[in-house]
């Protein structure tokens, strides 16, 4: 286990928060860093071109084949391969270098390959090769010239319709098809908060005062669009960072339950056995290195 889930920030000093990487020198340079649980204050787009590998987002673990391109959001707790030699492209980019207009928050936060409700987006992209390389070497060409007052523009165009292919292409692959409407809209707004306040707010009631909707209103989107009920939702994103801390960390039981928002360590115990059927300390020793 490590002392605490290392957290990175974009790498300061670029003309906007945007960059390409090749994934063989990331592993070259970063390979002790990759391999151990990070989370980012960035999004990825990570392109498995060559090799297979199996890596891990919150838990799940992830066969990757080649070709295979992965959404990582924000903050989501990852770790690389260490064994197997991969190469291909990471490109990687902030709120703030695409969101400029409110518009541009909704498409983002509304882009399913960032906020897939059911599973970690990948799509493989075998028969549409030529169009993501395409669009992988517009973003390369644009970044190769000088900065100006156009770059960023270009780039987020370019990325936009990289997204919207991506999307597309998902759907295509996957059966759980999402439509987009106002009860995406209410989970999404939803989760953006609940990820924010998790820790302090699980009533339900709360959430639904911030969101002028009311409990019934939320409660049939969420049960639509994700089978679930808000109640259901809260419990699942708080357990998430029970086990990120428990197997990611050193902190105590004890710490943890305080972290998360519990007064006493006995009521963390009960709340997560009844959700995992087993005590965080039997969760740390089945689950941690």
């Amino acid at each position: 286990m490590n002392k605490d889930i290392e957290k990175y920030e974009f790498k300061e000093g670029l003309p906007q928060e945007f960059e390409i990487k090749n994934l063989a020198a990331l592993y070259r340079e970063f390979r002790e860093d990759l391999i151990q649980p990070h989370r980012t204050d960035f999004y990825q787009i990570i392109w498995f071109k060559k090799g297979k590998s199996k890596h891990m987002v919150d838990f799940n673990p992830i066969q990757i084949q080649p070709n295979t391109i992965l959404f990582v959001d924000k903050n989501s707790v990852q770790r690389f391969d260490e064994n197997e030699l991969v190469d291909g492209e990471v490109l990687l980019f902030t709120d703030n270098f695409f969101s400029k207009t409110e518009e541009d928050t909704r498409f983002l936060r509304s882009n399913m390959l960032f906020n897939d409700l059911y599973a970690i987006s990948t799509i493989k992209v075998n028969g549409v090769n030529t169009v993501f390389e395409t669009f992988f070497e517009l973003m390369r060409t644009e970044l190769d010239y000088t900065v100006d007052n156009y770059q960023s523009d270009i780039l987020r165009n370019q990325l936009k319709n990289l997204l919207l292919v991506s999307e597309r292409e998902r759907q295509t692959q996957n059966s759980a098809i999402i439509n987009k409407g106002p009860d995406l809209d209410y989970v999404i707004k939803f989760r953006d908060l609940l990820d924010k306040q998790f820790q302090l707010q699980k009533s339900v009631a709360k959430y639904t005062e911030q969101l002028s909707v009311t409990q019934k209103r939320l409660n049939a989107a969420t049960l639509k669009v994700m089978d679930i009920t808000p109640k259901q939702m809260i419990d699942a994103r708080v357990i998430l960072e029970a086990k990120r801390l428990l197997v990611h960390t050193l902190d105590s039981v004890k710490e943890i339950g305080y972290t998360l928002g519990f007064e006493e360590p006995t009521n963390f115990v009960k709340y997560f056995k009844k959700h995992q059927t087993i005590t965080p300390i039997e969760f740390r020793n089945k689950f941690g290195a």
